[in-house]
């Protein structure tokens, strides 16, 4: 009797055992997370009450009280981690909860180019991270913090190099900017600022030139010719008269034709009434721009004027009389479609 005594409390032990076994498996490695989502974002300052009213919210998980069980039991209660996490389907608790713990979040493909003004530039940022865009734009508006870098709030746009990076969504402003000009000097390298110093222009300038080149060129091929023509114009001391520059003090993008009276906008950005560069960016220049000045095309263009056939190219000249021929034509194109602004 005593041997099948213990023979049956040996069982009752070992089923309790792996009853047990199964209990904690099934809470820790059973599947949990859902394809209902493809990524969680815990904000910033987000405790775990927060963090768990959206897992419920968005259906993350299957079982909430297993997932609940599994986050105290692992402790990750107090060590929640702002970010973007990336969720697949058939995740247990312990391998979700150890991602969100040791904060394995995925990083934010930010790739950025041709925008045109810095407010534009802080929305983008803000519907691909987490701060709003008045954030981005406080600081971009920020003369102590433009100056910290060398720039002043009218050309810190330039330290922007159009490319794609890889960015952790919950990255603030500062070390967003931060991690634009590391960039930016590593894009700068000694060739190019040799080529600059050969100009007579500062690095800002170059960035500004090619603002102007890249809002004048539809064809990237054709972006030296447009740079050296500028910058003979430069050298001569001769107004720039760029008709993007004129578009850019008025406002209104909306304009085709820059008639005569937008010439006279009184603005530091208008080119036909001030002489030299403006003082900052009328876009984001591309790097093709920019190296398009440094490594511009050598001739005697003073003029240009777009193409009546409307191909995106110029027609360039060397003397105003070619020049209103050319610009004749142009003008007779756009009056034949009907293109009055």
């Amino acid at each position: 009797m005593l041997k099948k005594f213990i023979i049956a409390l040996i069982i009752i032990v070992v089923i309790s055992l792996a009853g047990t076994g199964i209990f904690y498996y099934l809470r820790l490695f059973g599947p949990n997370v859902s394809d209902k989502e493809k990524y969680l974002y815990i904000h910033t300052g987000s405790n775990f009450e927060a963090v768990y009213d959206t897992i419920r919210a968005k259906g993350i998980v299957k079982d909430t009280t297993t997932f609940m069980w599994a986050a105290h039991n692992m402790k990750y209660i107090n060590r929640v981690k702002p970010g973007k996490y990336r969720l697949k389907p058939g995740m247990n608790n312990r391998n979700f909860i150890n991602m969100l713990k040791a904060g394995n979040q995925e990083p934010v493909d930010f790739a950025f180019h041709n925008i045109r003004l810095k407010t534009q530039f802080a929305g983008f940022a803000s519907r691909k991270l987490e701060p709003d865009s008045t954030a981005f734009l406080r600081l971009l508006d920020s003369a102590q913090f433009a100056e910290k870098h060398g720039f002043t709030t009218d050309n810190i746009y330039a330290v922007f190099i159009p490319n794609t990076y890889q960015i952790y969504w919950n990255t603030t402003p500062e070390k967003f900017f931060e991690r634009m000009y590391a960039n930016y000097q590593k894009f700068w390298t000694a060739e190019r600022k040799q080529k600059a110093e050969a100009l007579n222009l500062s690095l800002v300038q170059v960035s500004v030139l090619a603002s102007i080149v890249d809002a004048e060129a539809l064809h990237d091929n054709e972006m030296p010719a447009i740079a050296g023509l500028y910058l003979n114009r430069l050298k001569k001391g001769m107004k720039l008269q760029a008709d993007p520059t004129v578009i850019y003090a008025t406002g209104d993008f909306t304009i085709k034709r820059v008639l005569n009276r937008y010439l006279v906008t009184n603005s530091p950005y208008n080119t036909y009434m001030y002489t030299g560069l403006p003082p900052g960016p009328i876009m984001m220049p591309s790097v093709n721009a920019i190296d398009a000045v440094l490594n511009y095309q050598k001739s005697d263009y003073l003029y240009m004027c777009a193409k009546e056939d409307f191909s995106g190219y110029h027609a360039f000249a060397t003397n105003e009389a070619d020049h209103k021929i050319n610009a004749r034509k142009f003008q007779q194109a756009l009056n034949e479609r009907n293109i009055k602004r």
